[in-house]
């Protein structure tokens, strides 16, 4: 049954991918608010309750709708869906392991570093980006707590935020848009 809801992901993972190659605004409502359900029916079902991570997954899903819409006002909205998502991550991980030191040292100087790069082209998202980032990266490394799998997804989920932050910050990368769902379809499963 596993294979079934890895396989069901990779197909909309797969969807995704195709339509934000193509720039398809119709394939892309198909298919990425539909990423992190697939993953929460198959964890629903495994584990039989409602738990942070799954939490977490229904706010990763209500900002990926939001930030299918264009603007500041629905990419704030996103924001804030995915600081639920982070904090109820963080939650559910330090449940399951203790991160390293090293970890919660490394995540926290990646924080300050990317940052102080992005902090003078952020402008008014300067503030919100800050404690996005910081929960997220708190989030990445209480991953590396629980098993080297869910630690490189706490880091595809970080490199992906990343992605979208530089965006923001108004540098346009090649192929950024791809690249952060790559990333981002890569944490959820890995997560």
């Amino acid at each position: 049954m596993r294979r079934a809801w890895l396989g069901l992901f990779g197909l909309v993972a797969a969807v995704e991918l195709v339509a934000v190659a193509l720039d398809s605004t119709v394939l892309q409502w198909l298919a990425k608010p539909l990423l992190a359900p697939v993953l929460l029916a198959y964890l629903l079902r495994e584990r039989r309750r409602v738990d942070a991570v799954a939490a977490g997954l229904v706010a990763a899903t209500a900002g990926d709708v939001a930030l299918l819409v264009p603007g500041r006002a629905a990419f704030l909205a996103g924001m804030g869906c995915f600081l639920v998502a982070q904090l109820a991550f963080l939650a559910g991980f330090r449940r399951h392991g203790r991160p390293p030191t090293v970890a919660w040292a490394g995540y926290l100087i990646a924080w300050a570093v990317g940052n102080a790069l992005l902090w003078g082209a952020l402008g008014p998202l300067r503030l919100p980006v800050l404690g996005y980032s910081l929960a997220l990266c708190l989030m990445a490394a209480a991953t590396t707590g629980v098993s080297a799998r869910t630690g490189a997804g706490g880091a595809f989920f970080l490199a992906s935020d990343l992605l979208i932050g530089v965006g923001a910050a108004g540098t346009e990368l090649p192929q950024a848009d791809l690249l952060v769902m790559i990333t981002y379809c890569a944490a959820l499963l890995l997560g």
